[in-house]
């Protein structure tokens, strides 16, 4: 099946090619510079990690609804160049010698809020462009992008932070910015954006829109639930793992990259398997498998610890997790765009990254305060004993049969 025939779709993943390359090659770059240029400690690299997050979803609710009345190459291009510019801003102020922790806290409120509203427009875009049974295998081929970068990222910017620091790795990222612009610039084919009726929309609504048509569809909001909690789970331990690998366990920075970079090739086999799976044993055995699979793996970081032994440990664990995270994620950004029509899909995207980011921040402080009383290691244990109950909220295959994709309202051409 030829996905990339048309034009605007390659330009369209270009773009997020290129700027998902540049966020991966300065993964772990702003808690790196927290610990090594600022001396943060465990709990303020945690409260970084989440604060910026936490704020930017805040910021976030009122921009599905102004993203859902606009064109949605002219928001891309806008958010892509706000967040050049702030990441740009880290090397220069740390040639300035002016970097500070609350810098860092602003660029990532900043760069989160852009962040979510290009989800959202190119979500919807992505809609827009792609209709029927190819959606499946164009979000595969983009789930496999992102894996990818995800392998090859981390431990070329571990190189490039063992030789030139953490900042040169940032100024990578807000480059990759620009270039996603200027790949969004190029394309020259339709856009799409919902007319405003005020009348008919009352005030507040915009806001909550997203929220409840998540709720009111029984399949979304299992599915919201659980990706939410499983997100925020796994991303409240990230920070706790560096401090535990770079700081207690004493890992260098190429090691660190190479334990997040060689496990995201799982992610990219199990991408290009995923359409494969669901043609074969159907969509959703394949999502409940993988679902369940990905909540289990994570428990496995119990037992890292420090050398080689805990280097292979974290490679394994993080290896077979990502696997099933690139079976499952397609589905799931599939069946959302399947069951949303054209005039929500930017507030429900927008809402649901949203509240996945309010959560992961809450989550992060939270396991930043157990770890400090109880240790990086135990808090990241008691994530992945929690994770072990998340496949319960998964939808049930009644659910499934029941609930019938969204059909797009008059003047929308149904996905």
């Amino acid at each position: 099946m030829r996905v990339w025939s048309g034009r605007d779709v390659g330009l369209l993943w270009s773009a997020y090619a290129v700027s998902t390359y540049g966020t991966w090659i300065a993964f772990g770059a702003f808690p790196l510079i927290a610990v090594q240029v600022l001396h943060a400690s465990a709990f303020a690299v945690a409260l970084l990690e989440a604060s910026g997050p936490a704020v930017a979803a805040a910021v976030a609710f009122s921009l599905g609804p102004w993203v859902e009345h606009r064109a949605k190459r002219p928001v891309m291009v806008a958010t892509d160049l706000a967040r050049f510019a702030a990441m740009a801003s880290v090397p220069v102020a740390h040639v300035l010698g002016v970097l500070s922790y609350a810098q860092l806290l602003v660029v990532s409120i900043v760069s989160g809020s852009a962040g979510i509203a290009f989800t959202a427009a190119s979500g919807a875009y992505l809609k827009h462009l792609v209709r029927g049974e190819r959606l499946l295998v164009v979000n595969g081929r983009f789930e496999g992008t992102s894996w990818v970068a995800t392998a090859v990222g981390p431990p070329l910017g571990g190189v490039l932070i063992g030789l030139l620091g953490p900042v040169v790795t940032v100024l990578a990222d807000a480059l990759s910015y620009l270039l996603s612009a200027l790949a969004v610039l190029r394309i020259r084919g339709g856009d799409v954006a919902v007319p405003r009726d005020r009348a008919a929309e009352p005030r507040g609504a915009g806001l909550l829109g997203g929220w409840r048509f998540i709720l009111r569809d029984r399949v979304l909001r299992r599915l919201f639930l659980n990706s939410v909690l499983v997100g925020g789970l796994i991303m409240a331990t990230a920070p706790l793992l560096a401090v535990l690998l770079l700081d207690r366990y004493r890992f260098p920075a190429w090691q660190y990259g190479l334990a997040f970079g060689v496990p995201a090739l799982g992610g990219f086999v199990g991408a290009r398997l995923s359409p494969r799976l669901v043609h074969r044993y159907g969509r959703y055995r394949v999502m409940i498998v993988s679902g369940r699979l990905r909540s289990l793996f994570p428990l496995g970081l119990a037992f890292v610890g420090p050398g080689v032994p805990g280097l292979l440990t974290v490679i394994v664990v993080e290896g077979l997790l990502i696997t099933c995270m690139g079976v499952f994620n397609p589905i799931h950004a599939t069946e959302r765009l399947r069951r949303t029509p054209t005039d929500r899909t930017a507030r429900v995207l927008a809402t649901w990254s949203a509240v996945g980011k309010l959560v992961q921040a809450t989550l992060m402080v939270g396991w930043g305060v157990l770890a400090a009383l109880v240790g990086p290691l135990a808090a990241i244990t008691t994530a992945g004993v929690l994770l072990l109950a998340t496949p319960l909220l998964l939808p049930r295959r009644s659910d499934m049969a029941a609930a019938r994709p969204a059909v797009a309202p008059a003047g929308f051409p149904a996905a």
